[in-house]
């Protein structure tokens, strides 16, 4: 087990996390497969460049979640440990790379989710169709989920990028909409929950993620649920914020996994399918259940 450091933005000191976000070290063979055809085929993670606390567990069980599109964002959300920039050119080929490894990795449940592409007229939407049509015709029996980003209110693009036959759909709020100035500057609220309804509306399984410990009220979160269940929301996931870099946003708050279990007990009470919240959820965790 080991006990990862929360940097402090005042000083280079480290404090040491409670006992319930300790993790295990990635182990065994089904870990060592995943990261050599990852490694093979040129692949992005979420696991990796967002420092995934769950990364050794994930992989060990030879599930990961791919990302598409490179792993520069367009994006600084003051939270995430993505690199942020210009991205170079999208990889043509991305799609078959990203389905030969699922072929291999003997996948049932895939998820795929991608960087911020804000300089594309479509947003990555092309891309995002192909990988998921690829993944198909290689693994026919394979579920996907897609958490798909932000796409500025181009709805012809959202459409474009969840018609390719995956079963669920997720786009993360992240955060109570009292805080989206401070943690999601380049994104908006009502904006985000507009995507999610269209989803819905589309058809969709629909999901979507928020994290807690950036200064957030029970209040406010339970707004949240109201907000994404009013927009018929199916599955939602509450995890621990955890600061990736001294540069990132202060951790304001360790919620206790009492609360965590009241957040989903409130949130299966309004109605939610699936509610999965704990310290060390993340959107992507345990997704297969989710379907």
């Amino acid at each position: 087990m080991i006990d990862l450091p929360v940097v402090n933005n005042q000083s280079n000191r480290r404090e040491r996390k409670p006992d319930w976000l300790r993790v295990k070290l990635p182990i065994g063979e089904k870990y060592k497969k995943v990261r050599h055809l990852v490694d093979t085929y040129n692949l992005h993670t979420i696991c990796q460049s967002g420092n995934c606390p769950n990364m050794g567990e994930c992989w060990g069980e030879g599930t990961a979640t791919f990302m598409i599109l490179g792993n520069v964002c367009t994006r600084s959300c003051s939270f995430c440990a993505v690199k942020t920039g210009r991205p170079p050119e999208y990889d043509e080929n991305e799609p078959e790379r990203v389905a030969e490894a699922i072929y291999l990795m003997e996948v049932k449940h895939a998820v795929i989710t991608s960087v911020n592409r804000d300089e594309l007229k479509d947003r990555g939407a092309e891309i995002w169709y192909q990988t998921v049509r690829a993944v198909k015709e290689k693994s026919p029996s394979t579920t996907i989920e897609t958490l798909i980003p932000d796409v500025r209110g181009n709805w012809d693009a959202l459409e474009r990028m969840i018609s390719g036959g995956q079963e669920v759909v997720s786009h993360n709020m992240e955060t109570v909409e009292a805080l989206y100035r401070k943690v999601r500057p380049q994104a908006k609220y009502k904006r985000s929950l507009e995507q999610l309804q269209r989803i819905k509306a589309f058809g969709k399984r629909t999901k979507t993620g928020i994290m807690v410990g950036l200064g957030e009220t029970e209040e406010q979160v339970i707004q949240t649920m109201d907000d994404l269940k009013e927009m018929g929301v199916d599955v939602l996931t509450i995890g621990q914020y955890l600061q990736p870099t001294r540069m990132h946003l202060a951790v304001e708050e360790f919620v206790h996994p009492d609360q965590f279990k009241k957040y989903e007990e409130l949130g299966l009470a309004k109605g939610f399918d699936f509610v999965e919240s704990g310290p060390l959820v993340r959107s992507s965790y345990h997704a297969e259940r989710h379907l």
